[in-house]
């Protein structure tokens, strides 16, 4: 197993990096035991926006980095659409270490996962939060539906972070017409963006 060095920006502290080298070889939940590469994220420290996805698949597991496959590359035609790489965001997963078989992760593994991924957003402390697919979305909007709260951001009471919830990007990939809806959001998105920074 080994930790993918260029899943940072080579003008973030070393803090980041330490914390990915920390990921790496974590024996936390059973997920461990068949990884290929951890993937702890990638993107710079030095943003507003945080995306967090469900957990690595076969692409991410192979490359240790995260949303590198089919889902990834319309990730990137979404932040493309509002004027964002991802060189400008930080993203990851609840997850670290792809679930066999891509299987939806399992409440015991995100919980084994969630020092590692409350320990990512105090370090990048983003004023925004996209969650991409119902996993990361319950972590921050528990007891909700994705259908009904997509695209609608939410500001928690605690912090005051804005969470943004996204369908998964994957799921434009089997229903296309859900490319359009995944666009829209992106574009709603891209207003509250404009609020933050204002």
């Amino acid at each position: 197993m080994a930790y993918c060095q260029t899943a940072v920006s080579s003008d973030d502290s070393p803090l980041l990096s330490d914390l990915h080298r920390q990921i790496d070889g974590c024996t936390r939940c059973a997920l461990s035991t068949g990884v290929t590469h951890y993937v702890p994220g990638m993107g710079t420290e030095k943003t507003d926006i945080m995306i967090i996805g469900e957990g690595p698949g076969k692409n991410e597991d192979l490359k240790g980095l995260p949303f590198v496959g089919a889902s990834g590359k319309f990730l990137d035609v979404l932040l493309d659409s509002i004027g964002l790489s991802r060189d400008r965001v930080y993203i990851t997963n609840v997850v670290k270490c792809r679930p066999p078989e891509n299987r939806d992760p399992k409440e015991e593994e995100i919980l084994a996962c969630n020092a590692w991924l409350e320990a990512q957003i105090l370090l990048i402390n983003p004023k925004i939060i996209v969650t991409l697919g119902r996993f990361s979305m319950a972590k921050f909007l528990p007891g909700v539906t994705i259908s009904k709260v997509h695209g609608q951001p939410k500001r928690r009471a605690s912090d005051g972070r804005i969470i943004f919830p996204c369908y998964h990007p994957a799921v434009a990939l089997y229903n296309g017409s859900m490319r359009a809806v995944l666009l829209e959001d992106f574009t709603r998105l891209a207003t509250v963006l404009s609020q933050i920074s204002s």
